[in-house]
Protein backbone atom coordinates (compact mmCIF):
# COMPACT_ATOMS: atom_id res chain seq x y z
CA UNK A 1 0.00 0.00 0.00
CA UNK A 2 1.35 3.24 -0.95
CA UNK A 3 2.54 5.60 1.69
CA UNK A 4 -0.23 8.21 -0.06
CA UNK A 5 -3.41 5.94 0.81
CA UNK A 6 -5.64 7.80 2.79
CA UNK A 7 -4.29 11.15 2.42
CA UNK A 8 -6.11 14.28 0.98
CA UNK A 9 -4.44 15.30 -2.22
CA UNK A 10 -5.36 18.50 -3.69
CA UNK A 11 -4.09 19.04 -7.22
CA UNK A 12 -3.56 22.75 -8.50
CA UNK A 13 -3.29 22.53 -12.25
CA UNK A 14 -2.49 25.71 -14.21
CA UNK A 15 -2.63 26.70 -18.21
CA UNK A 16 0.05 24.91 -19.59
CA UNK A 17 0.08 21.76 -22.15
CA UNK A 18 1.36 19.72 -19.60
CA UNK A 19 -1.82 19.59 -18.52
CA UNK A 20 -2.87 16.52 -20.32
CA UNK A 21 -0.52 14.27 -18.05
CA UNK A 22 -3.05 15.37 -14.92
CA UNK A 23 -5.39 12.89 -15.90
CA UNK A 24 -2.71 9.98 -15.93
CA UNK A 25 -1.44 12.20 -12.54
CA UNK A 26 -5.25 11.75 -10.56
CA UNK A 27 -5.82 8.45 -11.93
CA UNK A 28 -2.34 7.27 -10.06
CA UNK A 29 -3.48 9.15 -6.85
CA UNK A 30 -6.98 7.11 -6.54
CA UNK A 31 -5.18 3.67 -7.18
CA UNK A 32 -2.78 4.85 -4.29
CA UNK A 33 -5.81 4.96 -2.03
CA UNK A 34 -5.53 8.62 -2.01
CA UNK A 35 -9.11 11.29 -1.72
CA UNK A 36 -8.27 13.93 -4.35
CA UNK A 37 -9.61 17.30 -5.68
CA UNK A 38 -9.03 19.41 -8.18
CA UNK A 39 -8.38 22.64 -8.67
CA UNK A 40 -7.99 24.68 -11.93
CA UNK A 41 -7.12 28.37 -13.23
CA UNK A 42 -9.73 28.90 -15.72
CA UNK A 43 -7.70 28.93 -18.54
CA UNK A 44 -6.36 25.66 -18.04
CA UNK A 45 -9.95 24.12 -18.75
CA UNK A 46 -8.61 24.27 -22.21
CA UNK A 47 -6.07 22.24 -22.02
CA UNK A 48 -7.88 19.26 -19.71
CA UNK A 49 -11.35 18.91 -19.34
CA UNK A 50 -13.33 19.07 -15.80
CA UNK A 51 -15.40 16.44 -17.03
CA UNK A 52 -12.35 14.18 -17.15
CA UNK A 53 -10.95 14.80 -14.02
CA UNK A 54 -13.99 14.84 -12.17
CA UNK A 55 -15.19 11.67 -12.96
CA UNK A 56 -11.55 10.22 -12.47
CA UNK A 57 -11.20 11.71 -8.95
CA UNK A 58 -14.58 11.18 -8.19
CA UNK A 59 -15.05 14.67 -6.58
CA UNK A 60 -16.69 17.88 -8.54
CA UNK A 61 -13.48 19.89 -9.87
CA UNK A 62 -13.17 23.67 -9.20
CA UNK A 63 -12.25 26.47 -11.27
CA UNK A 64 -14.46 29.77 -9.60
CA UNK A 65 -14.70 31.06 -6.51
CA UNK A 66 -19.35 30.22 -7.25
CA UNK A 67 -20.58 27.67 -9.17
CA UNK A 68 -23.92 27.13 -10.90
CA UNK A 69 -25.96 24.67 -8.81
CA UNK A 70 -30.06 24.16 -9.54
CA UNK A 71 -29.73 28.05 -10.78
CA UNK A 72 -28.37 29.27 -7.82
CA UNK A 73 -24.38 30.44 -6.44
CA UNK A 74 -22.58 27.83 -5.24
CA UNK A 75 -19.74 29.13 -2.77
CA UNK A 76 -16.64 27.27 -3.24
CA UNK A 77 -14.71 28.13 -0.39
CA UNK A 78 -10.93 28.51 -0.94
CA UNK A 79 -10.54 28.11 2.93
CA UNK A 80 -12.27 24.74 3.15
CA UNK A 81 -10.26 23.46 0.40
CA UNK A 82 -6.94 24.47 1.87
CA UNK A 83 -7.69 23.16 5.36
CA UNK A 84 -8.99 19.52 3.94
CA UNK A 85 -5.31 19.06 1.98
CA UNK A 86 -2.63 16.52 3.59
CA UNK A 87 -0.61 17.70 0.81
CA UNK A 88 -0.83 20.14 -2.11
CA UNK A 89 0.73 19.78 -5.63
CA UNK A 90 0.03 21.93 -8.17
CA UNK A 91 1.20 20.79 -11.90
CA UNK A 92 1.58 21.69 -13.74
CA UNK A 93 3.50 24.96 -11.99
CA UNK A 94 3.67 27.08 -15.04
CA UNK A 95 6.21 30.77 -14.85
CA UNK A 96 2.92 33.07 -14.54
CA UNK A 97 1.47 30.97 -11.56
CA UNK A 98 4.68 30.76 -10.08
CA UNK A 99 5.72 34.43 -10.43
CA UNK A 100 2.21 34.91 -8.97
CA UNK A 101 2.90 32.62 -6.04
CA UNK A 102 6.22 34.02 -5.18
CA UNK A 103 4.73 37.57 -5.17
CA UNK A 104 1.13 36.91 -3.22
CA UNK A 105 -0.43 37.74 -6.23
CA UNK A 106 -4.06 36.07 -5.90
CA UNK A 107 -6.11 36.73 -8.82
CA UNK A 108 -8.14 33.30 -8.95
CA UNK A 109 -9.39 30.06 -7.01
CA UNK A 110 -6.19 28.32 -7.13
CA UNK A 111 -3.83 31.11 -5.91
CA UNK A 112 -6.53 31.59 -3.09
CA UNK A 113 -6.86 28.18 -2.09
CA UNK A 114 -2.74 28.14 -2.28
CA UNK A 115 -2.64 30.76 -0.11
CA UNK A 116 -4.88 29.16 2.57
CA UNK A 117 -3.01 26.06 2.56
CA UNK A 118 -1.91 24.61 5.67
CA UNK A 119 -0.59 21.62 4.59
CA UNK A 120 2.89 21.15 2.75
CA UNK A 121 2.65 21.94 -0.89
CA UNK A 122 4.78 20.88 -3.51
CA UNK A 123 4.65 22.41 -7.07
CA UNK A 124 5.93 20.63 -10.51
CA UNK A 125 7.27 23.47 -13.07
CA UNK A 126 6.52 23.37 -16.49
CA UNK A 127 7.49 25.58 -19.09
CA UNK A 128 9.84 26.31 -22.17
CA UNK A 129 13.81 25.88 -22.07
CA UNK A 130 14.10 29.59 -21.81
CA UNK A 131 11.28 30.49 -19.93
CA UNK A 132 12.84 27.89 -17.30
CA UNK A 133 16.52 29.53 -17.19
CA UNK A 134 14.81 33.40 -16.80
CA UNK A 135 16.26 35.20 -14.01
CA UNK A 136 12.71 35.79 -12.97
CA UNK A 137 11.36 32.17 -13.01
CA UNK A 138 14.84 31.44 -11.19
CA UNK A 139 14.12 33.83 -8.55
CA UNK A 140 10.43 32.32 -8.23
CA UNK A 141 11.66 28.94 -7.37
CA UNK A 142 14.10 30.21 -4.58
CA UNK A 143 11.10 32.50 -3.25
CA UNK A 144 8.71 29.36 -3.11
CA UNK A 145 11.51 27.01 -1.71
CA UNK A 146 12.07 29.63 0.97
CA UNK A 147 9.03 29.46 2.33
CA UNK A 148 8.94 25.99 2.64
CA UNK A 149 7.03 24.78 -0.62
CA UNK A 150 9.12 21.75 -1.87
CA UNK A 151 10.08 22.25 -5.64
CA UNK A 152 9.56 18.68 -7.77
CA UNK A 153 12.18 19.44 -10.87
CA UNK A 154 11.45 19.72 -14.60
CA UNK A 155 13.35 16.71 -16.51
CA UNK A 156 14.75 17.63 -20.10
CA UNK A 157 12.97 16.52 -23.09
CA UNK A 158 11.20 17.99 -26.03
CA UNK A 159 9.14 20.55 -25.55
CA UNK A 160 5.73 21.99 -26.45
CA UNK A 161 7.83 24.79 -28.77
CA UNK A 162 9.96 22.14 -30.42
CA UNK A 163 13.27 22.55 -28.36
CA UNK A 164 14.85 19.65 -26.55
CA UNK A 165 16.15 21.09 -22.61
CA UNK A 166 14.93 21.30 -19.23
CA UNK A 167 11.47 22.79 -19.02
CA UNK A 168 9.42 19.85 -19.36
CA UNK A 169 7.68 18.29 -15.93
CA UNK A 170 7.73 15.28 -14.99
CA UNK A 171 5.79 12.19 -15.91
CA UNK A 172 3.13 11.40 -13.90
CA UNK A 173 4.99 7.90 -12.04
CA UNK A 174 7.88 10.49 -11.11
CA UNK A 175 6.13 12.85 -9.44
CA UNK A 176 4.25 9.85 -7.42
CA UNK A 177 7.92 8.38 -6.55
CA UNK A 178 8.85 11.80 -5.81
CA UNK A 179 6.26 12.59 -3.10
CA UNK A 180 6.10 9.01 -1.55
CA UNK A 181 10.37 9.16 -1.49
CA UNK A 182 9.70 13.06 0.40
CA UNK A 183 6.74 12.29 2.45
CA UNK A 184 8.54 9.21 3.50
CA UNK A 185 11.97 10.68 4.44
CA UNK A 186 10.62 13.22 6.80
CA UNK A 187 8.12 10.35 8.63
CA UNK A 188 9.09 10.55 12.38
CA UNK A 189 9.43 6.33 12.43
CA UNK A 190 11.26 5.78 9.28
CA UNK A 191 14.16 2.93 10.02
CA UNK A 192 12.55 2.12 13.27
CA UNK A 193 11.14 -1.87 13.68
CA UNK A 194 8.06 -1.80 15.56
CA UNK A 195 6.12 -5.27 16.78
CA UNK A 196 3.02 -4.76 17.97
CA UNK A 197 0.44 -7.48 19.33
CA UNK A 198 -3.33 -7.73 19.01
CA UNK A 199 -6.28 -9.83 19.45
CA UNK A 200 -7.23 -12.81 21.84
CA UNK A 201 -4.95 -16.17 21.88
CA UNK A 202 -7.20 -19.68 22.04
CA UNK A 203 -6.28 -22.20 24.63
CA UNK A 204 -7.23 -25.58 23.50
CA UNK A 205 -9.59 -27.87 25.54
CA UNK A 206 -9.76 -30.43 22.68
CA UNK A 207 -10.16 -30.24 18.79
CA UNK A 208 -13.63 -28.53 19.18
CA UNK A 209 -13.72 -26.19 22.09
CA UNK A 210 -10.82 -23.56 23.55
CA UNK A 211 -10.76 -20.97 26.22
CA UNK A 212 -10.74 -17.11 25.25
CA UNK A 213 -11.69 -13.85 25.77
CA UNK A 214 -13.72 -11.05 23.26
CA UNK A 215 -10.70 -9.67 22.53
CA UNK A 216 -11.58 -8.14 18.71
CA UNK A 217 -8.11 -6.99 17.77
CA UNK A 218 -9.11 -3.42 16.79
CA UNK A 219 -6.92 -1.59 18.82
CA UNK A 220 -4.01 -3.69 18.46
CA UNK A 221 -4.45 -2.67 14.31
CA UNK A 222 -5.28 0.56 14.63
CA UNK A 223 -2.37 0.79 16.72
CA UNK A 224 -0.15 -0.91 14.00
CA UNK A 225 -1.58 1.43 11.14
CA UNK A 226 -0.59 4.24 12.86
CA UNK A 227 2.93 3.16 12.68
CA UNK A 228 3.21 2.19 9.67
CA UNK A 229 1.55 5.68 8.39
CA UNK A 230 4.48 6.60 10.59
CA UNK A 231 7.34 5.66 8.74
CA UNK A 232 7.66 2.54 10.93
CA UNK A 233 8.74 -1.31 9.68
CA UNK A 234 5.57 -2.86 11.59
CA UNK A 235 5.54 -6.60 12.67
CA UNK A 236 2.10 -7.16 13.28
CA UNK A 237 1.03 -10.40 15.79
CA UNK A 238 -2.12 -11.08 15.77
CA UNK A 239 -4.32 -13.93 17.64
CA UNK A 240 -7.83 -15.09 15.98
CA UNK A 241 -9.95 -11.81 14.69
CA UNK A 242 -11.76 -10.50 11.95
CA UNK A 243 -10.04 -7.45 11.44
CA UNK A 244 -7.71 -7.27 7.93
CA UNK A 245 -5.14 -4.53 7.18
CA UNK A 246 -3.43 -4.22 4.14
CA UNK A 247 -0.26 -2.08 4.47
CA UNK A 248 3.06 -2.70 2.65
CA UNK A 249 5.07 -1.59 5.80
CA UNK A 250 3.20 -4.07 7.94
CA UNK A 251 4.01 -7.65 7.95
CA UNK A 252 1.01 -10.22 9.98
CA UNK A 253 1.63 -13.05 11.43
CA UNK A 254 -1.16 -14.74 12.64
CA UNK A 255 -1.12 -17.02 15.93
CA UNK A 256 -3.31 -19.10 18.05
CA UNK A 257 -2.42 -19.86 21.89
CA UNK A 258 -0.24 -17.95 24.16
CA UNK A 259 2.13 -20.18 23.16
CA UNK A 260 2.25 -19.24 19.94
CA UNK A 261 2.64 -15.90 20.50
CA UNK A 262 5.43 -16.11 23.07
CA UNK A 263 7.34 -17.96 20.51
CA UNK A 264 6.43 -15.60 17.60
CA UNK A 265 7.23 -12.18 19.80
CA UNK A 266 10.68 -13.88 21.05
CA UNK A 267 11.72 -14.90 17.74
CA UNK A 268 11.56 -11.23 16.50
CA UNK A 269 12.03 -9.50 19.99
CA UNK A 270 16.12 -9.00 19.54
CA UNK A 271 16.07 -6.80 16.32
CA UNK A 272 12.85 -4.73 17.46
CA UNK A 273 12.86 -1.46 18.61
CA UNK A 274 9.56 -0.42 19.88
CA UNK A 275 7.31 -3.07 21.17
CA UNK A 276 3.61 -2.53 22.10
CA UNK A 277 2.01 -5.47 23.44
CA UNK A 278 -1.80 -5.09 23.23
CA UNK A 279 -3.73 -8.65 22.69
CA UNK A 280 -5.64 -9.84 25.51
CA UNK A 281 -3.20 -12.99 26.18
CA UNK A 282 -5.02 -15.82 28.19
CA UNK A 283 -3.99 -16.18 31.65
CA UNK A 284 -4.34 -19.77 31.76
CA UNK A 285 -4.49 -22.51 29.69
CA UNK A 286 -5.83 -26.20 30.23
CA UNK A 287 -3.19 -28.21 31.78
CA UNK A 288 -4.43 -31.10 29.95
CA UNK A 289 -5.94 -31.20 25.95
CA UNK A 290 -7.91 -33.79 24.94
CA UNK A 291 -6.62 -35.47 21.63
CA UNK A 292 -10.38 -36.10 20.79
CA UNK A 293 -14.01 -33.90 21.17
CA UNK A 294 -15.10 -34.33 24.99
CA UNK A 295 -18.28 -35.95 24.98
CA UNK A 296 -21.45 -34.35 27.17
CA UNK A 297 -21.25 -37.52 29.99
CA UNK A 298 -21.54 -36.18 32.81
CA UNK A 299 -23.38 -32.67 33.94
CA UNK A 300 -20.20 -31.07 34.82
CA UNK A 301 -17.01 -31.07 33.90
CA UNK A 302 -13.47 -29.95 35.76
CA UNK A 303 -10.90 -28.83 34.01
CA UNK A 304 -7.57 -28.36 35.83
CA UNK A 305 -5.68 -24.91 34.45
CA UNK A 306 -1.93 -24.05 34.57
CA UNK A 307 -0.63 -20.33 33.95
CA UNK A 308 0.46 -19.26 30.50
CA UNK A 309 3.70 -18.13 30.34
CA UNK A 310 3.90 -14.06 30.52
CA UNK A 311 5.64 -12.63 27.38
CA UNK A 312 5.19 -8.70 28.72
CA UNK A 313 7.36 -9.72 31.85
CA UNK A 314 9.70 -12.26 29.89
CA UNK A 315 10.18 -9.11 27.61
CA UNK A 316 10.74 -6.87 30.46
CA UNK A 317 13.97 -9.04 31.36
CA UNK A 318 15.59 -9.23 28.42
CA UNK A 319 15.10 -5.91 27.03
CA UNK A 320 18.39 -3.29 26.05
CA UNK A 321 17.76 -0.67 23.33
CA UNK A 322 13.84 -1.60 22.87
CA UNK A 323 11.10 0.79 24.24
CA UNK A 324 8.37 -1.73 25.74
CA UNK A 325 4.59 -0.39 26.12
CA UNK A 326 2.02 -2.53 27.87
CA UNK A 327 -1.53 -2.82 28.15
CA UNK A 328 -3.57 -3.19 31.25
CA UNK A 329 -7.35 -4.17 31.39
CA UNK A 330 -8.13 -3.59 34.83
CA UNK A 331 -12.01 -3.70 36.59
CA UNK A 332 -11.02 -2.04 39.99
CA UNK A 333 -7.73 -0.35 42.28
CA UNK A 334 -7.24 0.59 38.58
CA UNK A 335 -4.42 2.96 38.79
CA UNK A 336 -2.52 1.01 41.28
CA UNK A 337 -2.68 -2.35 39.45
CA UNK A 338 -1.18 -0.39 36.76
CA UNK A 339 1.92 1.23 38.16
CA UNK A 340 2.51 -2.20 39.56
CA UNK A 341 2.59 -4.23 36.04
CA UNK A 342 4.36 -0.64 34.97
CA UNK A 343 7.60 -1.80 37.47
CA UNK A 344 7.45 -5.63 37.88
CA UNK A 345 7.25 -5.68 34.42
CA UNK A 346 10.05 -3.06 33.47
CA UNK A 347 7.81 -1.14 31.30
CA UNK A 348 8.86 2.38 29.79
CA UNK A 349 4.88 2.82 29.34
CA UNK A 350 1.62 0.97 30.55
CA UNK A 351 -2.06 1.85 28.46
CA UNK A 352 -4.65 1.76 31.22
CA UNK A 353 -8.25 0.85 30.88
CA UNK A 354 -11.04 -0.14 32.61
CA UNK A 355 -13.95 -1.80 32.26
CA UNK A 356 -16.00 0.45 34.48
CA UNK A 357 -15.76 2.78 31.44
CA UNK A 358 -18.33 3.08 28.78
CA UNK A 359 -17.13 2.78 25.87
CA UNK A 360 -13.78 1.38 26.94
CA UNK A 361 -12.61 -2.42 26.47
CA UNK A 362 -13.15 -5.23 24.49
CA UNK A 363 -15.44 -4.75 20.75
CA UNK A 364 -16.20 -1.26 20.67
CA UNK A 365 -14.42 1.36 17.96
CA UNK A 366 -13.74 3.57 21.29
CA UNK A 367 -11.51 3.64 24.40
CA UNK A 368 -11.12 5.45 27.29
CA UNK A 369 -7.05 5.10 27.99
CA UNK A 370 -4.40 7.00 31.24
CA UNK A 371 -0.85 6.66 30.10
CA UNK A 372 1.74 6.05 32.95
CA UNK A 373 5.12 6.01 31.76
CA UNK A 374 8.63 5.02 34.09
CA UNK A 375 8.76 8.14 35.62
CA UNK A 376 5.54 7.95 37.23
CA UNK A 377 3.98 10.47 34.80
CA UNK A 378 0.21 10.60 34.40
CA UNK A 379 -2.04 11.51 31.36
CA UNK A 380 -5.66 10.50 30.88
CA UNK A 381 -7.78 10.98 28.10
CA UNK A 382 -11.12 10.98 27.47
CA UNK A 383 -13.26 8.36 25.42
CA UNK A 384 -11.82 8.44 21.79
CA UNK A 385 -12.16 6.44 18.58
CA UNK A 386 -9.79 4.09 18.94
CA UNK A 387 -7.97 5.09 15.92
CA UNK A 388 -7.29 8.62 17.93
CA UNK A 389 -6.31 6.80 20.96
CA UNK A 390 -3.50 4.68 18.75
CA UNK A 391 -2.54 8.23 17.24
CA UNK A 392 -2.24 9.58 20.86
CA UNK A 393 0.21 6.28 22.04
CA UNK A 394 2.52 6.79 18.50
CA UNK A 395 3.01 10.61 19.84
CA UNK A 396 3.31 9.70 23.31
CA UNK A 397 6.38 6.93 22.21
CA UNK A 398 7.98 9.39 19.90
CA UNK A 399 7.86 12.20 22.31
CA UNK A 400 9.56 9.65 24.94
CA UNK A 401 12.24 7.80 23.19
CA UNK A 402 13.51 11.22 21.24
CA UNK A 403 13.46 12.91 24.76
Amino acid sequence: MSILSGKNILLGISAGIAAYKTASLVRLFVKAGANVKVVMTPTSKEFVTPLTLSTLSKNPVFSSFTSEDDDNDVWNSHVDLGLWADLMIIAPATANTLSKMANGVCDNLLLATYLSAKCPVYFAPAMDLDMYKHPTTLRSFNVLKSFGNIMIPATSGELASGLVGEGRMSEPEDIMSFLEHDILDKLPLKGKKVLITAGPTYEAIDPVRFIGNHSSGKMGFEIAKQAANLGAEVILISGPTSQTISHSFIKIVPIISADDMYNAVHSYFNDIDIAILSAAVADFKPKHVASQKIKKKENTLTLELEKTKDILASLGAIKKKQYLVGFALETNDELENAKGKLKTKNLNLIVLNSLNDKGAGFKSDTNKVTFIDDKQKVNEFQLKSKADVAKDLMNEIIKQINA
